[in-house]
């Protein structure tokens, strides 16, 4: 199976988290799909680092399908970096491509096709997104097929989808935000079916100055949570996030659905 993987990062973001020893988001998510399936062949593209390279069409439908990864973009800066992904985004929507989209992933989407995204004033929704649940069409749909209807899922956004994009429907909520959307061609979530408790603690520690400002969590409050993400016991969390089968099951679900 191949599979084009795209960046959402810009240059700035994505260095501001390799300086804290992340591997890089591309590398981690394929190693996550890799380990559903072994014979799945990868490649990059970086839309907002590479902002004058272009594609033709016969080189996105040469792919199976496309993984959008997260970002620590803000979609309504629109900066030239974010307006070149909308841009993609929008042509791979016409030509009716399969994609998936984690967090930012579903964002882009949404926006590129007449949908709006906006601040939550909640807050952020980061380390965990607890209590998502599947409605009726969520429990019905491919995407959530084996998985338990109330879960939970690693997260860190602080962005949410305020009007859904055009002709799509909605799978799951939490008492933050809209959690999972699809279309006929795209399945998208606001939380990271892809990260695990190594890379989220990893994340929460290259933010660990923005989260204590924001007052999302004390310095103690986060030091326990990234020293708990080390070695999770399965008795202080979920078995959704403690089982990588069930905590992956949206992107095996994927994988099986485009096959």
């Amino acid at each position: 199976m191949n599979l084009l993987i795209v960046n959402g990062y810009d240059k700035k973001g994505w260095n501001k988290l390799q300086k804290n020893g992340l591997q890089h988001i591309c590398d981690f998510y394929r190693d996550q799909l890799l380990g559903i399936n072994s014979k799945i062949i990868t490649t990059y593209i970086h839309p907002s680092i590479d902002l004058n390279k272009t594609y033709s069409e016969d080189f996105f439908r040469s792919f199976h399908g496309i993984v959008w990864t997260g970002s620590s973009l803000n979609i309504y800066d629109n900066t030239k970096e974010i307006k070149n992904q909308i841009t993609l985004m929008k042509k791979l929507s016409k030509l009716e491509l399969n994609i998936f989209g984690s967090c930012w992933g579903m964002q882009l989407y949404t926006v590129a096709n007449k949908g709006d995204v906006k601040k939550n004033s909640k807050g952020r929704e980061v380390g965990i997104a607890f209590n998502i649940t599947l409605n009726e069409q969520g429990i019905k749909h491919d995407m959530y097929k084996n998985k338990p209807i109330v879960f939970d899922a690693f997260a860190s956004h602080v962005d949410h989808i305020t009007t859904k994009p055009e002709k799509s429907t909605l799978l799951a909520e939490n008492h933050y935000s809209i959690q999972a959307l699809v279309t006929k061609k795209f399945w998208g979530t606001q939380y990271h079916p892809e990260f695990n408790f190594h890379y989220t603690g990893q994340i929460l520690k290259a933010r660990k100055k923005i989260l204590i400002n924001e007052k999302c969590f004390t310095k103690n409050q986060l030091d326990k949570i990234i020293h708990a993400y080390k070695k999770p016991n399965q008795d202080s969390f979920s078995k959704s996030l403690i089982n990588d089968k069930i905590r992956k099951r949206e992107l095996s679900n994927w994988l099986k659905y485009i096959k």
